[in-house]
């Protein structure tokens, strides 16, 4: 054999195994489309509300999909572009905004309460914007604090001061708080899920950078990330576009329940975004597009006690009392079998939500593309139905990565 031939010959063998490869990888591809597919196509048809999946398997989009519809009344497709409430999922961006002062140097994580909003009572002197990032900062739930506040009606029982059309706002959820003398435990001495603190953290947003808190948003997360249709939903200063309304099943029927007496709150729950723009948050993490790594890194540090010991779920919570509750900023920080992960959960009116992100195990956002099946991989699902777990449904697709590798 001529050495041109044996040069000629080696080329074609060297062909045949890269289109090989590339053949497995596109089946491979293909089967995990597939098999994730079969998850939620039984969940949602076009006479239903639905879902919307996307799935980012080292920056690169590898599932993108949408079941059911925005709304039963104009029957419009959800997609890529459809805006979900995200409730409680807010809570990251909330925290950004915050994060983003300390890099401007507006504000420290050590400022207290009472440095931001003077007017509050005196045990706001030992609660700092730390505590109520992390959830130990103890103020009291202002949702049980609006039930107090039910006014009688002349010769009936209480009724509610605010409905579903007349919404308690931020201002009245701090004017609230500023009426107890005490919080529910001293800062920093046990962890409680808190929406209170939340809502208090975008108005000392808005104090701070001389700017209501939804155009803080816009122009220093959504406007540089191109989020150009996420939105603080204020009623009737800003619109939704493509939006999707909740929905509940009652008795095998659909309602549509799409807002609470608390549905108006911002900094706890107020954002509403899409697939679309969720990827290019993801991305922003990612690369560190608006924080360094450093800047970061309180973010991913779960909170500890002063002895060392982790904060546990209590009683009477959405979760298994005695679970680790292991929270950042923002975001939640327990494993997911022995996978770094941070992810949060949206639970509200009509709407669930939930976002994870799996990273290296030094937490690396930016690390490079992995072999391990779960690095640099995140999972958004959004609903408009309360019938169905969005986090159930995106540990299935965690699963179907981490069993690939086996």
């Amino acid at each position: 054999m001529t050495r041109s031939l044996m040069l000629v010959t080696t080329s074609l063998i060297f062909c045949a195994m890269a289109s090989s490869a590339v053949a497995q990888q596109r089946s491979n591809s293909s089967d995990m489309t597939d098999k994730i597919d079969a998850i939620f196509v039984p969940l949602a048809d076009a006479r239903t509300p639905g879902i919307a999946i996307l799935v980012v398997k080292d920056g690169k989009t590898v599932f993108e999909r949408s079941y059911g519809v925005r709304d039963l009344h104009s029957a419009v497709q959800i997609d890529q572009r459809t805006n979900f409430r995200l409730a409680s999922c807010s809570k990251q961006f909330t925290a950004m905004s915050i994060m983003l002062l300390v890099h401007d140097g507006k504000l420290r994580y050590d400022d207290k309460l009472t440095d931001i909003f003077p007017e509050f009572p005196a045990y706001g002197k030992s609660v700092s914007i730390r505590n109520l990032l992390n959830h130990t900062g103890g103020l009291q739930d202002y949702e049980t604090l609006l039930d107090q506040a039910a006014i009688p009606g002349p010769g009936q029982p209480s009724r509610r001061k605010w409905t579903d059309e007349h919404q308690i706002q931020d201002a009245e959820v701090l004017s609230l708080l500023e009426h107890t003398d005490r919080g529910m435990f001293a800062p920093g001495t046990k962890w409680y899920y808190s929406n209170s603190g939340y809502v208090i953290l975008g108005l000392v947003v808005a104090k701070v950078s001389g700017m209501p808190f939804p155009e803080f948003l816009r122009q220093r997360i959504f406007a540089p990330l191109k989020m150009n249709h996420t939105v603080a939903y204020v009623r009737g200063k800003n619109e939704i576009s493509n939006r999707a309304y909740g929905h509940s099943k009652e008795e095998n029927t659909w309602k549509q329940t799409d807002q609470s007496s608390t549905s108006a709150t911002l900094g706890d729950g107020g954002i509403y975004s899409s697939l679309e723009d969720l990827a290019k948050w993801d991305e922003a993490l990612r690369t560190n597009r608006l924080l360094s790594k450093d800047e970061m890194q309180p973010a991913l540090t779960p909170f500890v006690f002063a002895d060392g010991a982790q904060p546990r779920w209590p009683a009477n919570s959405d979760r298994p009392e005695g679970a680790p509750a292991l929270y950042g900023f923002g975001w939640f920080l327990d494993p997911y079998r022995g996978q770094v992960r941070m992810w949060h959960y949206g639970e509200t009116m009509g709407f669930h939500s939930y976002i994870v992100r799996f990273e290296s195990s030094s937490g690396a956002a930016n690390s490079s593309a992995s072999s391990d099946p779960l690095t640099n991989l995140s999972i958004v699902v959004l609903c408009n139905r309360t019938d169905v777990s969005p986090e159930s449904l995106a540990l299935q697709v965690a699963n179907l990565f981490l069993d690939s590798a086996n």
